[in-house]
């Protein structure tokens, strides 16, 4: 990676685990540690540690903002935080240990580039950590770090360290986790005392690997995207009214973000599902002209040929063989408190394209706490399904392990317009 990328690259992850095993003290000790708390916020915590008789800083209530969270101590909604080093900006999302919030835990996931999985030393792995690790696995996260907290309450001991590595792997074997793409490091650590976080401390001498820092600087969050097809879902035709300017007369453009890939002036494209082909002429990030955009900017694009596109439409790379399809089957997760219908007619949200939506077949449902795939004629809350679906008006889609912006879709309520799932796309007929 050059300097240039290295500067700009963002990286996205989140904590998951079970509950009290220290994600939001992790959080905290993380942000503390690189300084990027503020002083009135910090001022705020000390005063609150001091009134609930700790002696020392109860970093954990940096990402426990909400009433509810803090009186019972645990984590409902997802809270994000933001952190920069200087060579790498970060984005943190502390998704909910219950399995009553698995749905919040699968919304943290669907955009996390890493989770960092903690494991309590005291405890081993237990129920939750597997669950989430299998969430983690259905979502595609392929940077995974294995959080072994709490070390100084066993002693800083290497055994039960080296003890819970060997379990995760074997369980990490049996799920696929492991893959061949898939990156899984082991850390111990104290998020309490800071040790392994961003400081080695002193306790862990044993231990020669990297801190969790380091290991976060040295993942490379660009490479999802290096080699990604080129996605660019219309999002708006602009056509600009103003009769005093000529040179708007004629101007028409197509404005969205790219999902995944780059594009350059002059490459040539195919709009899906016309597939008319041409060139692109000009690329605009506001008023400014670019030579190159790439994966997460939105930009306006022009092109050498006047036909037909409009909202919905997506460009591709001129070489793409992707095709729309009117039946796919996907991994759901259900988010609503009204149980999903198997009778009822949804609408499905693909980037800027929308569609009803039939629901063919339940195929299984998993047991959470099992993993065993269940038959199922219902969901509630929470229960993750892979589902046969059939369309009204086709989709330009990908599988979810080919492209993870393509690859997933929402499903929403026709008669109340709210988001009732969370779907990633499996097969495509």
């Amino acid at each position: 990676m050059n300097d240039m990328n290295k500067n700009n690259s963002v990286l996205r992850f989140m904590t998951c685990g079970s509950v009290d095993d220290g994600k939001s003290t992790l959080i905290g000790r993380l942000l503390y540690d690189t300084k990027t708390i503020l002083t009135d916020t910090l001022s705020q915590i000390e005063k609150t540690s001091k009134k609930k008789g700790m002696t020392v800083l109860d970093l954990s209530l940096i990402t426990d903002g909400l009433q509810a969270e803090r009186e019972q101590g645990i984590t409902i909604d997802v809270a994000y935080r933001y952190f920069s080093t200087g060579s790498k900006k970060y984005i943190i999302a502390d998704a909910p240990g219950h399995e009553q919030y698995t749905r919040n835990m699968v919304t943290a996931a669907s955009t996390a580039q890493l989770a960092i999985i903690l494991v309590d030393a005291r405890k081993g792995m237990l129920t939750q950590t597997r669950r989430h690790s299998y969430l983690t696995k259905l979502v595609g996260i392929k940077n995974i770090i294995v959080a072994v907290n709490k070390m100084d309450l066993v002693n800083y001991d290497e055994n039960e360290y080296q003890n819970i590595c060997e379990e995760y792997n074997s369980f990490a074997s049996a799920i696929k986790l492991n893959k061949p793409e898939a990156n899984i490091s082991f850390i111990p650590m104290s998020a309490l005392n800071g040790d392994m976080i961003v400081d080695r401390g002193d306790s862990l001498s044993w231990y020669k690997g990297a801190t969790l820092l380091e290991t976060l600087e040295n993942i490379d969050s660009t490479e999802e995207t290096k080699n990604s097809r080129l996605r660019f879902p219309i999002q708006l035709v602009c056509r600009p009214r103003d009769s005093a300017n000529e040179a708007l007369h004629d101007f028409r453009a197509f404005m969205g973000k790219i999902e995944s890939g780059s594009l350059k002036v002059n490459d040539k494209i195919k709009v899906l599902p016309s597939s008319y082909e041409s060139t692109i002429k000009e690329i605009r990030i506001g008023e400014e002209l670019i030579s190159e955009a790439n994966y997460e900017q939105s930009v306006t694009l022009s092109l050498n040929d006047e036909i037909d596109i409009s909202r919905g439409d997506m460009i591709v790379q001129k070489d793409d063989n992707l095709i729309s399809t009117k039946k796919f089957t996907a991994n759901v997760c259900w988010l609503s408190e009204s149980d999903l219908n198997i009778n009822r007619t949804y609408l499905i949200m693909h980037t800027t394209r929308l569609s009803k939506a039939k629901i063919s077949s339940i195929n299984n449902k998993i047991n959470i706490n099992t993993l065993d795939k269940e038959r199922a004629n219902e969901l509630k809350t929470n229960d993750i399904a892979n589902i046969n679906f059939k369309l009204a008006q086709p989709l330009i889609v990908d599988q979810y392990e080919q492209n993870r912006s393509t690859g997933a879709f929402i499903i929403i309520d026709e008669t109340t317009y709210h988001t009732v799932g969370a779907g990633m796309i499996e097969t495509i007929e």
